[in-house]
């Protein structure tokens, strides 16, 4: 009797365990360290966050990733490429987006920041056998060396569409979108003879995002100054992924009593589910400094009809989620 109440008692204890450790949360930041501009993508069962290593800017010379099985631990991989595999890139690398395709990883990026098309530099491509890499440039050139619609090629994002990948890119306000050739190493013109197509909403800046929910396009952008703290996170629906997209709301920004900044984002679906995140950086409350900026995550909302629901951003981040 003694010795049935002893087990009884240990899955008592174990049930508990396992309650507190499903509760337990990923925090923000989700790791420690000054990153910004996170891109977030699901490869196999593993969540992957892609920063851009916030220093100075002529600092910003690598990329590190994290992952997680759980968005709670997370596993850093340092150093998965750095301008020593790029030797067009002069200064600095930023804003990556990445995709699998054909059992390889394409990394694309920001580089050299070109103020006009007589300076060398724009977006490009590295690609490796594996999401934590290393990463070896893939064209040894920018893939957009040009500021088409008076969009800087910067802040680029792939997005996929049944077997069409798009790349949606631009800052200065301004934003494009064009259709990789099967090998990413150009374009398909759209029907009407354009190559790039201008998608610009009211009130972009940077940073776009675009994902598909329900049939519907869900297009994604940054406004305000990524220095102050009217840093934010707008989006339209539109029902392709050319739009046209019209302005709905703002839905991630600062709180005084949390941090500032909060902006530039991507946003993951659990395969299989309806659950949806927002992973974003923001600026502690304690820093003055522009490139002390953290990676966070918090949920993502939507209503009945389907529209995005106001984030709020948190300091406990997250609970637990594999993916099954």
């Amino acid at each position: 009797m003694i010795r049935k109440l002893a087990v009884l008692s240990c899955l008592a204890f174990l049930s508990i365990v396992s309650e507190v450790s499903a509760q337990e949360k990923s925090g923000n930041p989700i790791f420690q360290g000054w990153y910004a501009d996170p891109e977030a993508v699901v490869f196999d069962k593993t969540y992957w966050v892609y920063p851009t290593y916030s220093a100075p800017y002529d600092e910003q010379v690598k990329f590190d990733a994290f992952s997680s099985t759980d968005l709670v631990h997370w596993t850093k991989h340092s150093n998965i490429v750095d301008t020593s595999a790029i030797k067009w890139v002069k200064r600095a690398l930023w804003a990556p987006a990445i995709v699998k395709k054909d059992n390889k990883y394409f990394l694309f990026f920001g580089a050299n920041d070109i103020q006009n098309n007589n300076e060398y530099g724009g977006i490009g491509i590295a690609v490796a056998d594996n999401p934590a890499g290393p990463f070896k440039d893939y064209l040894g050139k920018p893939l957009i060396d040009k500021i088409y619609n008076k969009a800087q090629p910067i802040d680029q994002f792939i997005f996929k569409d049944k077997n069409t990948y798009y790349i949606i890119y631009g800052g200065w306000g301004q934003c494009n979108i064009a259709k990789l050739n099967k090998d990413f190493t150009g374009f398909v013109p759209f029907e009407n003879g354009e190559t790039f197509k201008k998608i610009t909403p009211e009130g972009y800046v940077e940073g776009p995002v675009m994902f598909k929910r329900k049939g519907k396009y869900y297009f994604m952008w940054s406004e305000g100054g990524w220095t102050g703290p009217d840093y934010r996170v707008a989006y339209a629906i539109g029902d392709s992924p050319t739009g046209p997209f019209k302005r709905i709301n703002t839905i991630l920004k600062q709180d005084p009593a949390i941090a500032t900044g909060a902006g530039h984002h991507s946003v993951i679906n659990v395969p299989g589910t309806d659950e949806w995140y927002i992973i974003y950086h923001r600026r502690p409350l304690t820093e003055t400094n522009g490139n002390h900026r953290v990676t966070c995550i918090d949920k993502l909302y939507f209503d009945e009809q389907g529209f995005i629901l106001p984030v709020t951003i948190t300091k406990e981040g997250v609970t637990a989620h594999k993916i099954k």
